[in-house]
């Protein structure tokens, strides 16, 4: 088992040597893994040329380090606790050599499907057991898995195969989400229209709802499997052959296909799941992320299941049946660390404080905050109303790109500041530097965030376009690896994101956080939720337009404004202070609850005739609201 970090003095001299010795440290940790072969070299790398490469010619296999080493050592033991979307649908909970037999099985039916080493797979499906069970198979014999979040239109599902030229999809008949049915394969069938490189869909039957079926290429996940042998000898992976392509959106331009490794992210995801959130051998875990994003790759799959630990995958929304859903999974399975998003905490704040006190939440002892920087408001709610004032908080700042936590409170080690990330996990170097990339040296300071050093988990390429990952990435400033993201550091190193460097607005020439103005209207006792964005000012070159979400019962939104804009003067100061505020009954989101800015950019420039697509919003509806309140609901 690797070493935990124990103490706050601990924390420092792992993290000093760490970065004196970095090839040193990696590799004593990496000592702790099953290995085919050992690797030759711990690490090559160039940032200038976008090149990074750990244990060179090292051999292993992801999940003999998930499943047959903890077979070994506890079959019994639950891996992953499912639970569904219906109330009244009974769990189902697979122990570590249950989930080693199903993932062999399914392993052997790709096999027998025609999927070969460095064959992708496209995974389309619900958070059910097999979306799991896929992807691990697909990493027991060497295809290189890339699972789209079950929400993305046909277009972007087919866009995404057609650039990774994937062979076969698996995916479900539906999906069950709230009270509602989703059409999955419906999908998927539209989507390979345009895709010639399909040769076959393994299709689960979840919802037995009523499907196309084309006999050439189709396949029930049961009668794929159905006779498969338990067993399957892992392949033997370079330590850098690719584990899977996740694919992140822009604003412009098609989807980047983010390219990570097999043994760098193996002991990267281990080691900072089980330091991170300070887990135990009999701790009950639960990251509510989608496995269609990277969180849900990291930590729900691979580092608990590297750790030995017991994983909940749940399967619907924190509101149905009602608003105290995750509070009653929390009591059911007496969960002891929570990992959830800010958009969840604010989305449930709204509901009050009476759903929460049904249900014991005394289990918990460590919580956990992704996706984006938690807000003041939304901290202290969940420290006081879920944590119980006896629960730290770690707000993990990471990326897709980055496949692991880079900075973080490690629980009961360092010190949760609300809205702050924090400090550097062991082995990342942040530096702060000017547009020039000159690095800012004095340790208050506010700049652009970058790394200076590799780590193990650190994007490879994007695939099928090495140059479109060095420009984006390590293009910026040279020996730099360039997060996008604006930053502040205080006296002590703690390091607060204060938003992507396309989410900083200039206001007369002062670089302002939308993340910064977000959470100071946030502050106000009648906003459940707010977004910032830049419009074109006449003035001040850019000024701040500020979409806001409030409680019922509002009359008089003049007043409501003014007191917003004393709010932000009060928290950041006059230049600070929102031009514009829209009043919205809701805000366009991803079905994973990312906020779809660009929308909301082009509706506050005026521009709203050529949104793009708004398919993959989870209320398409909301967008016509807010074009329509345009101009009329502005004070």
């Amino acid at each position: 088992m690797m070493k935990k970090i124990g103490s706050p003095e601990e924390y420092k001299s792992t993290y000093q040597f760490s970065i004196e010795k970095p090839e040193v440290f990696w590799a004593s940790i990496a000592d702790e893994f099953i290995w085919q072969k050992k690797w030759d070299t711990v690490l090559e790398w160039d940032f200038n040329t976008a090149n990074t490469k750990w244990f060179l010619n090292g051999k292993l296999n992801i999940t003999e380090n998930c499943l047959d080493k903890y077979v070994e050592l506890h079959p019994d033991k639950i891996a992953i606790i499912w639970e569904p979307n219906a109330i009244d649908e009974k769990e189902i909970k697979l122990t570590y050599k249950q989930l080693l037999q199903q993932v062999c099985k399914c392993a052997n039916a790709l096999l027998h499907q025609g999927i070969s080493k460095g064959d992708r797979v496209c995974i389309y499906m619900p958070m059910i057991p097999e979306l799991a069970i896929a992807v691990l198979a697909c990493a027991r014999i060497g295809a290189i898995h890339s699972v789209v979040f079950a929400g993305f239109s046909a277009k972007s599902l087919s866009d995404r195969i057609n650039d990774m030229h994937c062979k076969m999809v698996i995916c479900s008949d539906g999906a069950y989400r709230g009270n509602k049915i989703i059409a999955i394969k419906d999908v998927v069938d539209e989507a390979i229209q345009t895709c010639p490189s399909i040769k076959k869909i393994i299709v689960k039957k979840r919802t037995h709802s009523e499907i196309q079926w084309n006999s050439d290429i189709d396949i029930f996940w049961d009668d794929a499997l159905e006779n498969m042998s338990t067993v399957c000898p892992p392949a033997e992976m370079d330590s850098e052959d690719p584990l899977f392509i996740l694919y992140t959106s822009g604003s412009t331009g098609k989807p980047k296909g983010v390219v990570h490794s097999t043994g760098g992210y193996m002991i990267y995801t281990a080691y900072t799941f089980l330091n991170v959130f300070q887990y135990q051998a009999d701790d009950i875990y639960w990251c509510t992320a989608d496995i269609g994003w990277v969180t849900g790759h990291s930590y729900l799959i691979y580092g608990p299941l590297l750790n030995g630990a017991t994983s909940i995958m749940f399967e619907g929304v924190p509101t149905f049946p009602d608003a105290g859903r995750f509070w009653n999974i929390i009591d059911k399975y007496k969960v002891n660390i929570f990992y959830t998003a800010p958009t969840a905490i604010r989305s449930l704040m709204v509901y009050g404080d009476e759903l929460i006190k049904q249900y014991d939440l005394s289990s918990l002892k460590t919580l956990g905050s992704v996706g984006e920087p938690i807000n003041e408001e939304a901290w202290h709610w969940y420290h006081e109303k879920i944590g119980k004032m006896n629960c730290p908080i770690v707000d993990t700042w990471w990326q897709t790109e980055t496949g692991g936590i880079l900075i973080s409170t490690i629980a009961y080690i360092t010190p949760s500041i609300p809205g702050v990330a924090t400090l550097p996990l062991p082995g990342i170097q942040p530096i702060l530097v000017d547009t020039n990339g000159n690095e800012l040296i004095e340790m208050v300071n506010e700049g652009l965030l970058c790394i200076k050093f590799p780590w193990p988990s650190i994007i490879r390429t994007t695939y099928n376009d090495h140059e479109r990952c060095r420009l984006n990435y390590f293009s910026h400033f040279k020996g730099l690896y360039f997060t996008g993201d604006g930053c502040k550091r205080d006296a002590k190193g703690n390091y607060r994101i204060i938003g992507r460097v396309d989410d900083v607005i200039n206001v007369s020439g002062h670089r302002i956080g939308t993340a910064e103005v977000e959470n100071a209207i946030n502050e106000h006792p009648r906003v459940i939720e707010s977004a910032v964005v830049a419009y074109p000012h006449n003035i001040k070159g850019q000024g701040i337009y500020a979409f806001v979400i409030c409680d019922s019962g509002i009359t008089d939104t003049t007043q409501l404004a003014d007191e917003i804009r004393n709010e932000v003067i009060k928290m950041i100061g006059p230049i600070a202070k929102p031009d514009k505020i829209q009043v919205v009954t809701g805000l366009p989101k991803t079905r994973s609850g990312k906020i779809m800015r660009r929308i909301l950019c082009k509706i506050a420039e005026g521009e709203s005739d050529n949104l793009g697509d708004i398919s993959t919003l989870l209320d398409p509806d909301i967008v016509a609201e807010i074009k329509r309140g345009y101009l009329q609901n502005i004070v």
